[in-house]
């Protein structure tokens, strides 16, 4: 019945693969592989790129370094990254064009960053931000640390959540911190312990054959493919959104979550609860690059954000509890832990722009199956 009930919904949106898995904390309840990827059937084992799903597991390598004293949650951040010491907040631009500036009066901390409240930005939701980048001949992420020291903040950290480039930040402060590539950190707290083989920064020989091909949704509804390269190497890691996985490893990582594995019970407990308060609501991308639809995954609903996932606080029509937590990746695929129910899921699809009305009505259909409703 799951499956088709999501098969049905996944020819409906057009398609080409998706894969789904749900479990509880050390179960799996239902998984699925449907459609094609590529010229060859879809796997549970095929590989995506999960871009922001990236965030959480980077937010709980930097938490197990704050468990053993290495990274601090309220201590300036510019203790480890002092090109963050006098970071500016962008109020406007002047006749000229050019921004206008004023000195930040906060220090940014790695609490800020990981509940996305330090005032960084995106280029893709924030216009503000692509003006600049685009001014100065940046890419949208910063490729060093004058880039860095240079990039201006939207507000002054803490007083507000926006998403952007703040676990990109983080995966910098767990390199300094621990003296080592961040890929090497998140293998070593994350990856190798819990056995996620199919996850990696950078796929492997073993690896390429099983890469989901990236598609484009255009205006007419159809989707084409796009021509994206497998990595070969790795100049620069960024904490925010380069990880290739499975939906069962992702599970795996899930599932750890739920069971309170990775964390001492205090900094778990920080890990999940909710961090700001739900009204003004959270999780609102108004999009400006062709990357991405305008996002709103609980429309109408205040939501919140914990110390890695974004937080629903009411009960969702798929029958998600309030209070559970998610996010997802601009790619399309999707996630949530569901802490009442004890169930956790992910639904996989590999295309832009990102909040396809197609995948998430897969990604609905899918939790409202295994919720029976």
């Amino acid at each position: 019945m799951i499956d088709s009930r999501v098969d049905a919904a996944r020819i409906k949106a057009g398609l080409a693969g998706v894969t789904v898995i749900c479990g509880t904390t050390d179960e799996i309840l239902h998984s699925g592989a449907y459609g094609m990827r590529g010229d060859q059937p879809m796997t549970l084992n095929s590989i995506g790129r999960i871009a922001s799903m990236t965030k959480a597991i980077v937010s709980a390598t930097a938490l197990r370094l704050v468990a053993r004293g290495l990274l601090w949650l309220d201590e300036p951040i510019f203790n480890l990254i002092p090109e963050l010491a006098t970071p500016n907040i962008i109020t406007g631009f002047s006749d000229a064009g050019e921004p206008i500036l004023i000195p930040c009066e906060r220090a940014i901390t790695l609490h800020h960053l990981l509940t996305h409240s330090a005032g960084f930005g995106y280029d893709t939701w924030n216009p503000e931000i692509q003006r600049v980048l685009k001014q100065r001949g940046q890419g949208r992420m910063p490729a060093n640390a004058e880039e860095l020291r240079t990039l201006p903040l939207l507000f002054e950290p803490g007083t507000r959540w926006n998403y952007g480039i703040n676990i990109e930040v983080a995966g910098l402060a767990i390199e300094r911190a621990a003296g080592r590539p961040l890929a090497e950190v998140v293998a070593d707290e994350i990856t190798i312990p819990l056995e996620m083989a199919d996850t990696s920064f950078l796929p492997g020989p073993e690896h390429v054959s099983r890469v989901i091909p990236l598609g484009l949704r255009g205006a007419d509804g159809a989707i084409k493919p796009l021509d994206v390269a497998i990595p070969t190497s790795l100049p620069f890691v960024y904490g925010g959104g380069n990880l290739f996985s499975t939906a069962p490893d992702y599970l795996i990582f899930l599932q750890a979550v739920m069971r309170g594995d990775l964390l001492p019970p205090a900094l778990q407990a920080e890990f999940l609860r909710p961090q700001l308060p739900a009204s003004p609501s959270v999780g609102q991308l108004k999009s400006h690059d062709p990357r991405s639809n305008d996002a709103d995954l609980f429309a109408g609903m205040p939501t919140t954000w914990s110390l890695g996932f974004l937080m629903n606080s009411q009960r969702t029509p798929q029958g998600r509890s309030a209070f559970s937590h998610c996010w997802a990746g601009i790619n399309n695929s999707y996630y949530w832990i569901d802490l009442t129910r004890g169930t956790c899921g992910v639904v996989m699809a590999q295309l832009l722009p990102f909040a396809d009305p197609g995948v998430l009505s897969v990604f609905a259909e899918y939790e409202s199956a295994i919720n029976g409703l």
